[in-house]
């Protein structure tokens, strides 16, 4: 099983792991991600402890990361660290497993003032990729037991020295070639050009383009395209190895193969015989390692398949207690519901009764009747009461009725307007009057002399 088939894997089933387990495999999966990166940013809270590693921060406006600098990279650097700088730092993303830090290991680092250049860079690789230039398809494998090699670097520069250095040590058989050409400068292009394709036609097992370290401004000629389309276009198998481990050109992209150093470089074309044994060596122990790892989770995932496999009768067991009990509560639902509508239907039941028509016209008819014998008793009753009431009003009227007290013997007089005459100052002599006696009126008129006197008129 691979590694990728091991992450995916991991979110299928329960595994566990130790927290060294855990942290080894994120750091694993950073740094496969992220096998090399540029980041831009402020330099902050460096630490040079006595190691010589260096720590720091790289931050802008919103974020941050921590950095770390090993000793052999922090040795190399040209640039004067200090907090506050503005910086670009090439490196890998990784994960220090003791803390579980996420962090930036740098390789590299230099002012990011020359933004031009890197976006040159920038521009011409993606440019370069569109292209295809750079497909692993493309790349041919170099040989495995070489006579001759060309190597296309300045005579009198350092790359040459170490070169053919470790071609004295490891290989001297081998037959060097040197083809000259300036590799700083203006002039370095074009001469380049030249001698990739005068190298390309000299019948070469293999090409090393190369020159030693520098800033990014000494290394472009290796950046510039007319020497990209140069080593692209060679038949010849190329090794490209410009500047120190850390430094990167378009070159490295489309060479066939691309050597941190031209030490490296040199190492890679002369077989070592100890150390292709050390590499076979290592080689078998990581088969090993992989191969017991290999056993050991499927030796795990085998115990957890036995662990949740279970006989199929076991299964029809538990699916048959399961309907079983299915059964059971679906027959006391039906039952429970049954009952349910056999009680509402003899609640609606009685209601109906309590609501029939018939009984209410019955209760109504007696009622009605009822009523009939209720009705001439309460008239009766009613006028018996008035009746009553009028005798006695009648009787009350006639106490304070004027008509009793003439009855006695009084007498009402009245003027021409029937007004009652309450005093002799009401009248003048000649006045006609009407006297009103319980059992009629009579007329009178008035005669001269003080007091007045009252004559009976015919």
């Amino acid at each position: 099983m691979n590694d990728d088939a091991l992450f995916k894997q991991l979110g299928a089933e329960r595994d566990v792991l130790s927290v060294s387990q855990l942290n080894a495999r994120a750091r694993q999966l950073l740094e496969d991600v992220f096998p090399r990166i540029w980041v831009e940013g402020e330099l902050s809270n460096l630490a040079r402890p006595s190691s010589g590693h260096l720590y720091f921060s790289l931050k802008d406006d919103k974020a941050q990361i921590r950095c770390a600098c090993f000793r052999q990279h922090a040795a190399r650097l040209k640039l004067a660290m200090k907090d506050g700088l503005q910086v670009r730092a090439r490196g890998r993303v990784s994960l220090y497993e003791g803390r579980g830090d996420y962090q930036l290991i740098v390789d590299s680092i230099e002012p990011a003032g020359d933004g031009a250049l890197r976006q040159a860079f920038e521009a011409l690789k993606a440019k370069l990729l569109a292209e295809g230039l750079f497909e692993q398809g493309l790349k041919r494998p170099l040989p495995a037991h070489p006579r001759r090699i060309g190597v296309i670097t300045s005579p009198s520069g350092a790359a040459v020295r170490d070169i053919i250095s470790v071609f004295q040590r490891r290989a001297p058989f081998i037959e060097l070639v040197i083809v000259p050409s300036a590799v700083q400068g203006r002039e370095a292009a074009p001469q380049l050009v030249r001698a990739l394709e005068l190298a390309d036609r000299g019948g070469f097992d293999a090409l090393i383009i190369s020159r030693g370290g520098g800033s990014l401004e000494d290394l472009w000629p290796f950046n510039e395209e007319m020497v990209a389309r140069a080593v692209a276009g060679c038949k010849t198998p190329i090794i490209s190895a410009v500047g120190h481990e850390t430094d990167v050109s378009i070159s490295d992209f489309v060479a066939d193969v691309r050597a941190p150093t031209p030490s490296a470089a040199a190492e890679l074309l002369s077989p070592d015989a100890q150390a292709l044994l050390r590499q076979v060596e290592q080689l078998e122990r990581r088969l090993v390692q992989r191969v017991r790892e290999r056993l050991a989770r499927a030796g795990l995932q085998l115990a957890h398949l036995r662990q949740r496999l279970r006989h199929p009768g076991e299964r029809l067991a538990q699916q048959a207690q399961r309907l079983d009990e299915l059964e059971i509560r679906m027959r006391r639902s039906l039952q429970q519901r049954l009952t349910q509508q056999q009680q509402t239907l003899a609640h609606l039941r009685t209601r109906l009764q309590t609501q029939h028509p018939g009984r209410r016209l019955a209760q109504s008819r007696e009622q009605l009747q009822q009523l009939d014998q209720r009705l001439p008793r309460a008239m009766q009753q009613v006028l018996r009461l008035q009746r009553s009431r009028l005798e006695q009003a009648g009787q009350t009227l006639h106490l304070v009725s004027p008509l009793a007290t003439l009855g006695r013997g009084y007498s009402i007089l009245l003027d021409e307007q029937g007004k009652a005459v309450r005093s002799a100052k009401e009248t003048s002599p000649g006045q006609q009057l009407k006297a009103r006696l319980h059992d009629g009126d009579v007329s009178l008129r008035v005669e001269t002399g003080a007091p007045y006197t009252l004559s009976l008129l015919d």
